[in-house]
């Protein structure tokens, strides 16, 4: 296969992608299609529990170390407003993050290492994993067995930020953890006139909303970084009556695992100090997501070598708030994630959400390159996951 009847594959491969995307935990028409496509090339695909979910390796002509290549595979509840040829099919569910980019870049660069499966010193694992938007996936593949015995792993996510042909690889943090928070403040409720006679949970939450803010501007580090969002407030049902309670909803994001930790414990401090100061009450419940994604600095540089081998522009790219379960991968085992320029108009999770096309195939020969590259020169690590 030519490198321009490749890329028309590809194409052709997200397109279809495109059209019939799948939610978190439901991409079983995802995965038939892309076990579909490996076995076009006879890639072996290996056994799972998972319902969902794709896992493929192809065994080299010699002995050596095992390296995976992730991809994520689903889709957002989102309503496509593009106006693409090949928009979604699926009301209110859109491939709004590249998610179908990242899966055909994947499968290209199976097709292209099956072809020098000979020549390769090592195994290359292929994980094009179920449930990232979800945050549970990542966690899933490892209990699932698929991390055994790998040495190292790498990844990719489109970045509409940058210029087509641009790689950002960088040591360290590179994206957030993210941790979700609901609290409700319970109060005592009565006559919105006669607040003396009650508890107003309101003015607890008002008070707690800005107090939590001081976490970041005052209890954290100025060379640190964290952000702590209030992003929904509902209580009350009546412009004259004080409510029995109030839920506030939002995030913390943090690039540091103590960082995390310290917002996490003054975050229950300063609601319990709040509390007692309003008489009220107030439950938190904390949803721990996705650790920090930090990238190893020696798989970075391969992966770094790699990409200029190819020509492709190597910069050192800002560090995301956003969160990604390839984090999960990272605290198990060395490995290294990149942000691919797809040139686009609007950013992650926006219903005009687009990658430029022409991206793809250079995605697919720095996962390809890259892949060889590590079998050249990861190690292999005793006892890996048992």
């Amino acid at each position: 296969m030519t490198k321009q009847e490749l890329e028309k594959r590809l194409i052709e491969i997200r397109r279809h992608l495109h059209q019939h995307p799948e939610l978190s935990k439901e991409e079983f028409e995802t995965t038939k299609s892309i076990t579909g496509w490996l076995l076009e090339k006879d890639i072996e695909i290996r056994q799972t529990s998972l319902p969902t979910g794709v896992f493929a390796e192809i065994k080299g002509g010699k002995p050596g170390p095992t390296i995976a290549i992730r991809a994520d595979i689903d889709a957002l509840p989102i309503q496509e407003q593009t106006g693409l040829p090949f928009a979604s099919l699926a009301e209110g569910k859109m491939h709004a993050c590249g998610h179908d980019f990242h899966t055909a870049a994947l499968i290209g660069a199976a097709y292209l290492l099956k072809e020098e499966e000979e020549q390769l010193t090592g195994t290359v694992r292929f994980l094009f994993q179920p449930a990232e938007e979800s945050g549970a996936g990542a966690e899933k593949v490892i209990n699932d067995g698929q991390l055994e015995g790998v040495d190292a792993i790498i990844g990719l996510h489109n970045k509409p930020d940058l210029p087509v042909g641009t790689v950002g690889l960088k040591d360290g943090p590179l994206m957030a953890a993210v941790d979700r928070f609901k609290v409700v403040v319970k109060g005592v409720g009565g006559h919105a006139g006669l607040p003396q006679k009650g508890h107003d949970p309101i003015a607890a939450a008002a008070q707690l909303v800005t107090a939590l803010q001081t976490i970041v501007s005052r209890d954290t580090s100025p060379l640190e970084n964290a952000v702590v969002s209030v992003t929904k407030i509902t209580g009350g049902n009546s412009w004259n009556i004080i409510p029995e309670d109030v839920t506030l909803e939002g995030t913390v994001r943090t690039f540091d695992s103590a960082v995390r930790q310290h917002v996490k414990e003054r975050f229950y401090q300063i609601s319990e100090y709040i509390s007692q100061a309003f008489q009220v009450e107030s439950a938190v419940k904390w949803y721990a997501g996705p650790p920090p994604l930090v990238n190893d600095p020696v798989i970075t540089d391969i992966t770094r070598a790699a990409a200029r081998s190819l020509r492709l522009t190597v910069v050192n790219p800002e560090r995301s708030t956003a969160g990604e379960d390839f984090s999960y991968f990272l605290h198990q085992i060395p490995g290294s994630f990149a942000f691919f320029g797809t040139n686009g108009a609007e950013d992650w999770h926006h219903p005009s959400f687009t990658v430029d096309e022409t991206a793809l195939i250079k995605a697919a020969y720095y996962l390809f390159n890259s892949g060889k590259e590590l079998l050249k020169h990861v190690q292999v690590r005793e006892g890996v996951l048992g």
